[in-house]
């Protein structure tokens, strides 16, 4: 049934491997290389064109064709204008949620579907379906579940976690049973070595070697503020946008003898509370509220029965699973984490996960505060003279 798969190929070791199990298996390969973006950084050098060259370079290797699609206008609406509009309301977004999500498994998929007339697509990413690796198990009129990689390192069903069915049920994962120890090990005995040996992207990759308060400087106007001890409420310094923080991070005061970190941001007051230490009580808590989910599969059956769900969570991909309970509201999610977690973010994925299944996820849009709730309200209270102050993260 499935007989033409499209890849994506970035240029990196990760596609380059999927590519070549693909085409060991007997598929008819089309690469397609996504052109996200055309901005150069400040060294002059575009990123996307040095891909560009080793996606060729894999393509030709491994002998299949390349494709090369530009998406950028596309990138620009759905992913890059929301980052910035989330990061001007004081919240820290995750581009590559919103990318998998817009561009990778709706443009891409589209485009591949349409325009290359192929039965289903693939990516390199370490994660696995239902349908299994190469869409063995698929059933037409059934919804997939997307499971966790056997390499739990590198799984990374946390960036799909926004991602919708109808392209999911078309998907391959070839790396999601293998490891990256043995993706680089094959690329390495097929004559990809450089490939291999590269380094892997990190961070945002639009920004480059800059770092983020220079970058977001070009899109979003400084507007300078007070960074405001939340132990005592005396203003210690100043920022130039809330936009240029997220909590959790060191603000880097000059002249003090401890270490400070973003603990609070007020964004009518322009106001950045920073704490001492970075285990200051009031950087944990334990509960977090989202937006509406959105269930990967469908609802869980907990939830419809009981509005209640006990489950595993994290809000960032690097860090550990958790155990939580989730509760449904009328506005969204009530989650319970059973440990407090350092720097719940707003506008980051709250992402759940039970029995090797990423269920789905949903945005946050607030937390609760931990035990420093009463002298922290007091602190905001004085350094903006207000008296009745809703306490928001």
């Amino acid at each position: 049934m499935f007989k033409k798969v499209a890849i994506g190929v970035s240029g990196g070791v990760d596609s380059a491997v999927a590519a070549m199990l693909l085409k060991t298996k007997g598929f008819d390969v089309q690469g397609v290389f996504m052109q996200n973006w055309d901005i150069r950084d400040e060294k002059g050098v575009c990123s996307s064109e040095v891909d560009l060259e080793d996606a060729q370079k894999i393509c030709n290797s491994i002998g299949i064709k390349l494709h090369c699609v530009n998406f950028v206008k596309q990138y620009w609406n759905l992913v890059f204008c929301e980052l910035v509009k989330e990061y001007e309301s004081g919240r820290t977004p995750n581009p590559d949620v919103l990318c998998n999500r817009n561009i990778k498994f709706n443009y891409f998929y589209k485009y591949a579907m349409d325009h290359l007339g192929v039965d289903a697509i693939a990516t390199g990413h370490y994660a696995n379906t239902s349908f299994g690796t190469y869409l063995e198990n698929y059933q037409p009129n059934k919804n997939v579940r997307l499971l966790l990689a056997k390499d739990t390192k590198k799984d990374q069903t946390f960036f799909l976690c926004q991602v919708k069915q109808e392209a999911l049920r078309r998907t391959m994962f070839p790396l999601g049973n293998i490891t990256k120890w043995q993706v680089k090990n094959i690329a390495i005995e097929n004559n990809l070595e450089k490939i291999a040996l590269k380094p892997e992207s990190m961070g945002i990759c639009f920004i480059g070697s800059r770092n983020f308060q220079t970058f977001i400087q070009e899109y979003i106007a400084d507007k300078p503020g007070d960074f405001v001890d939340v132990d005592t409420g005396k203003v210690v310094g100043q920022h130039r946008g809330v936009h240029q923080w997220t909590l959790g991070q060191r603000s880097r005061l000059q002249g003090l003898p401890l270490a400070y970190f973003v603990a609070r941001k007020d964004i009518e007051r322009n106001i950045i509370y920073v704490a001492q230490g970075t285990d200051h009580p009031i950087l944990f808590s334990d509960l977090v509220f989202t937006e509406p989910p959105y269930w990967i599969h469908s609802e869980p059956i907990e939830l419809k029965s009981n509005n209640i769900l006990e489950c595993d969570f994290k809000f960032q991909h690097t860090k550990r699973w958790s155990p939580c309970l989730v509760y449904k509201t009328k506005k969204g999610l009530l989650v319970k984490l059973h440990n407090e977690k350092r720097a719940l973010t707003e506008g980051q994925y709250a992402v759940f996960v039970k029995n090797q299944e990423c269920l789905g996820s949903a945005k946050i849009v607030n937390t609760g505060v931990s035990n420093f709730t009463n002298k922290y309200q007091q602190c905001s209270e004085e350094a903006s003279g207000a008296k009745n102050i809703e306490v928001r993260n």
